[in-house]
């Protein structure tokens, strides 16, 4: 079989008429064989979650509003994608029988499995409307439905083996094509009921795609170009980054730069498929390639997660003994909240977390070990690279350009890749316009 590549879409770039035109385009620029994911248009995935939620709470007469709304806009969407009035026909016929769906649940009893059914319907929706246009453009190509071979297992995760062995006999029994059309986001769970693969949902359709199939790259085309130094919302000069490691990406995107999910990477990099950020409004653009080797040594780019909570824990009396450590995390473990960031001295043990639903409960059971002080509204810093703990003068650099900040907390020599700070979340916009300035002359 030929090697493939996956290209995935987000919801901007099929959320209008002359987007789905300019994806057909880009996904017909060249001969190589390709499976093309795709979002949900903009906007309906929230949409069908507030459907949900007023089901939930019984207002019916809500959910029908909301359902009638989102039907006059795939409408108006039909019309302005299509021109000739067979094809606009059928796709009418496609939405009606969705939105038939939609109106139906509103008349039985609503649960979870049909929630997971709800939001199912956005990416169901996109993928044919956009095969439907490539059918009245002539182009060749198969819609491969993603519940045919998209799974998760009894914990919600996605094993990339068993995808394999539903996905490869599929593409097999297809040689002769050479475009796939398929749902990111939506899966089929254990008990084979829909669902959706959540964390970072369309991305990591696409990377478990390419490494399932073994694919030449995985392109992720968003409105952005690449990966940014840093927050481009945030800091008025940013540039996009050429190429990064998948252990620098990973730690970019785990610390909130927002373009990738860090699930996303996982499966490319198991398999080494090369994953590409790349940017629908300028395809020409570099965008950033991410891949097993870093490319160059220092500092690459800086990531901000905001919503972090500082616990720290003075006890004079216990800090040495043996195991107290242990009993501290026992606490976090017990919660399942992950603990970001953490820093020791002779009488006291600082920890990060960015869950508080059960910052009581935690609270409650750290307090027999010492003196417990909360501080909310935190923002994780972190100045990510190749060898960067190895790199001269960073430390220097950093505390140089970090003079007027009060940092609470350094965690420094955990990853190779990353240097982190905590600082209150009020001085974030401060941090990352002198950092930038500082590391990166810009």
């Amino acid at each position: 079989m030929k090697q493939m590549k996956v290209m995935k879409f987000g919801g901007t770039s099929v959320g209008k008429p002359e987007r789905m035109h300019q994806v057909a385009q880009l996904i017909t620029s060249d001969s190589e064989p390709k499976i093309v994911v795709l979002s949900a248009l903009s906007g309906t995935t929230n949409t069908l979650v507030s459907i949900g939620e007023a089901l939930l709470k019984g207002d019916k007469d809500a959910a029908n509003a909301i359902i009638e709304k989102l039907d006059i806009h795939y409408q108006q969407f039909i019309n302005e994608l299509l021109t000739n009035d067979v094809y606009r026909q059928k796709a009418r016929n496609i939405i009606a029988e969705h939105f038939e769906f939609l109106n139906i649940i509103t008349r039985i009893s609503f649960n979870e499995a049909l929630n997971k059914d709800i939001l199912a319907q956005g990416e169901l929706m996109s993928t044919k409307l956009f095969s439907v246009s490539l059918e009245e453009k002539g182009i060749k190509h198969l819609l491969l439905p993603a519940l045919d071979f998209m799974s998760i297992d009894a914990n919600d995760e996605p094993q990339v083996n068993a995808i394999r062995a539903k996905l490869m006999p599929i593409l097999r029994s297809h040689e002769d094509t050479k475009l796939f059309i398929t749902q990111g986001y939506i899966c089929r769970n254990a008990r084979g009921e829909v669902d959706n693969l959540k964390r970072g949902g369309s991305d990591y359709t696409a990377s478990l795609i390419a490494a399932a199939a073994n694919c030449s790259v995985c392109e992720i085309w968003t409105d952005i170009d690449g990966m940014h130094n840093n927050d481009p919302r945030v800091v008025n000069k940013t540039m996009p980054i050429e190429q990064l490691s998948f252990e620098e990406a990973a730690e970019l995107a785990y610390f909130g730069a927002k373009i990738l999910h860090p699930t996303c990477i996982w499966p490319a990099q198991q398999e080494k498929v090369p994953v590409k950020l790349l940017n629908t409004m300028q395809p020409e653009a570099a965008g950033t390639t991410i891949m097993q080797e870093a490319g160059s040594v220092g500092v690459k780019a800086i990531a901000a997660k905001d919503g972090i909570i500082a616990i720290k824990i003075k006890s004079s009396r216990m800090l040495l003994a043996y195991g107290f450590l242990r009993k501290i995390f026992e606490v976090f473990e017990k919660y399942r909240t992950p603990i970001d960031m953490i820093t020791t001295s002779e009488v006291a043990v600082s920890v990060t977390i960015d869950n508080a639903s059960f910052l009581k409960e935690i609270v409650k059971e750290l307090e027999p070990f010492g003196t417990v002080e909360v501080d909310l509204d935190q923002t994780i810093v972190s100045i990510v690279g190749n060898d960067i703990a190895q790199t001269q003068d960073i430390l220097s650099k950093l505390f140089e350009s970090l003079k007027p900040v009060p940092v609470r907390m350094v965690s420094y020599g955990g990853s190779k890749h990353n240097v982190s700070l905590l600082i209150p979340s009020a001085h974030k916009q401060q941090t990352l316009q002198l950092l930038n300035t500082g590391l990166f002359g810009l």
